[in-house]
């Protein structure tokens, strides 16, 4: 080896321990994320970097406000999801100024270009970025986090939009579309969503929506349609028009995922509610034209620590139907608030202490209990929605991702929801019965393994014997094109698995197969064929009985479909 080489390889020896020594000094308590996970969090924030405000201080390392601008680029579109908007840590470590002013540039560069044991991925020796951009991001990293503005009433009605007065709505469906059995399918990275007659399997509409729609949600009448996007972006979508189509709009401000509507026998369709990832606030406005009524934010103290925290994002919001209330998740905080929305000048919240960082969830069988994934912390938390509390606090695999869980009867231990998992293979079910099965009720009570972690969705349906789990975020090829379906009567036997991606024949890309959805009818499930946006995707449908494809439906207008949901199952929270 000569002298060059030597000197080489000692430098990258020495920068790799530096790596390892810098993991260790930023390292906290949480779970260390996996690729999995650093793959589902680290997309780009949908947080403009030009709206922000600079913070360049004197107590950084000199930097031009050219190279800053970079940094806030390069933060935005690859760190912000992990690490905050506010680098107060998230999937990723705490990256505040009181921890990486005393480590120095060396030691930051060092941890950026190789990664370290905490999950830090090695954007340096992965070619991700180069050493000009690895040097600006140690220095900005030194300087206090730009802030990005706020957005309250005056900027959401700035906004919104009445496309059509409810006045001027149809009274009656002008359409001959069998509403219960329409899909919304989000188009990801299109910003749209297709309407899709579950029926004829034909595209009733593309309507523009935001940016990477997250979820979409039925008024509890059927008849409106509410989609939100990444952006934060909602559109409120009438489907009794004689075609479907946006009748108002609004932004509820930077970055969101969450949106919900009244279901509480009375209130139905009376109100809408979203949830933000920045600001972190959440927002009810009147369910029929999304006019803002009430602005609360999240910021607040941890349930664990009891320290504050600057950027609490809302993740998941459901509809409570024993109570006027939204269930609202409070992802860095660890909080459940069950927000009243019987009088909105003397708004009553209930707050719940339950574990960091809650993100998806779903109602039992019963629709009293609501069970919800604190991922970080590899539990599930149980709120008793009747008698307002906290029922149990569950540990369970890796990382649990349930999407809305699947509720179904174990032959031996009862009724149980199931979640699958981001950081492992199993498939945890969990009793929900306290009065027919006390002694098993909110606790683990059978795991099975799938394939593989990496897993996004789990569904079934009450007239199916069939449990499905993708796993879409596995780094294996064959894993994330396939799913695996376990026989419910049978929860003993292995599973089989389904080359869905394979089936669907669409040539080149990735092909990433995601989130099982049923019909009205529960005998059909359809899956998304996620490939990429200059790629043909797909949706595959399947008998649900015999396992065998029913239709492939194809579309040049089918750009990078994901999520699905299909009008009844939503309106009535059936999985």
């Amino acid at each position: 080896m000569t002298t060059t080489k030597m000197r080489r390889t000692g430098i990258g020896i020495a920068l790799s321990t530096l790596a390892i020594a810098v993991g260790m000094a930023i390292a906290d308590t949480r779970t260390t994320p996996t690729d999995t996970e650093m793959a589902y969090q680290a997309a780009p924030s949908a947080v403009d970097p030009a709206s922000t405000k600079d913070m360049i201080t004197g107590e950084g390392p000199a930097m031009t406000k050219e190279e800053f601008e970079q940094g806030k680029e390069i933060f935005f579109q690859r760190c912000a999801g992990c690490h905050g908007v506010l680098r107060k840590g998230a999937t990723g470590k705490p990256l505040t100024t009181d921890r990486t002013r005393p480590l120095g540039t060396p030691y930051l560069k060092a941890m950026i270009t190789y990664g370290s044991p905490a999950g830090m991925p090695n954007w340096g020796t992965s070619g991700d970025l180069t050493e000009q951009q690895i040097d600006l991001m140690a220095r900005y990293l030194q300087h206090e986090p730009p802030l990005p503005p706020e957005f309250g009433m005056k900027e959401m009605k700035e906004t919104w939009k009445v496309l059509v007065p409810p006045e001027q709505r149809p009274t009656k469906q002008m359409n001959s579309l069998n509403l219960d059995n329409l899909f919304s399918v989000t188009l990801r990275d299109a910003g749209q969503i297709a309407l899709i007659d579950g029926d004829s399997k034909e595209i009733v509409a593309i309507i523009p929506t935001g940016y990477a729609v997250h979820i979409s949600r039925l008024s509890a009448s059927g008849r409106y349609l509410f989609v939100i996007g990444r952006d934060a972006r909602i559109n409120l979508i009438d489907l009794w028009m004689e075609t479907p189509a946006t009748v108002a709009e609004m932004k509820v401000g930077l970055e969101a995922r969450s949106v919900e509507t009244s279901k509480f026998k009375g209130s139905e369709d009376k109100y809408a509610i979203a949830g933000t990832y920045w600001p972190p606030q959440y927002v009810i406005m009147n369910g029929d034209t999304l006019e803002p009524l009430k602005i609360v934010s999240t910021r607040g103290m941890t349930v664990d620590t009891q320290e504050y925290h600057p950027e609490p994002r809302v993740a998941a919001i459901v509809a409570s139907h024993k109570h006027p209330e939204f269930i609202v998740n409070v992802k860095e905080t660890g909080k459940i608030l069950l927000v009243n929305y019987e009088d909105l000048e003397n708004l009553k919240v209930t707050e719940i202490g339950a574990a960091p960082f809650l993100h998806d969830g779903g109602w039992d069988a019963t629709q009293r209990y609501f069970l919800t994934a604190a991922n970080q912390s590899n539990k599930v938390a149980v709120v008793d929605s009747q008698d307002q509390r906290l029922a149990g606090l569950v540990d369970v695999g890796a990382i649990p991702h349930p999407g809305r869980g699947a509720n179904f009867v174990d032959p031996e231990h009862g009724p149980v929801w199931a979640t699958s998992h981001l950081g492992d293979s199993s498939v945890v079910l969990i009793g929900t019965d306290p009065e027919g099965h006390p002694d098993k009720a909110w606790k683990v009570v059978r795991k099975l393994e799938g394939q593989g972690g990496g897993s996004l969705f789990i569904k079934t349906h009450p007239n199916s014997k069939h449990l499905y789990v993708d796993t879409a975020l596995n780094s294996v090829e064959k894993l994330f094109q396939s799913v695996v379906v376990f026989d419910i009567d049978n929860l003993g036997e292995k599973y089989k698995v389904l080359p869905i991606a394979e089936w669907a024949d669409l040539g080149e890309g990735p092909k990433r197969v995601v989130q099982p959805e049923y019909n009205k009818a529960g005998d059909e499930v359809w899956f998304s064929v996620w490939n990429a946006k200059d790629k043909k995707s797909a949706l595959v449908v399947l008998d649900d009985k015999t396992l065998k494809v029913k239709h492939v439906i194809k579309d040049d207008r089918l750009v990078t479909p994901t999520g699905k949901f299909n009008v009844y199952n939503t309106i009535h929270d059936v999985y």
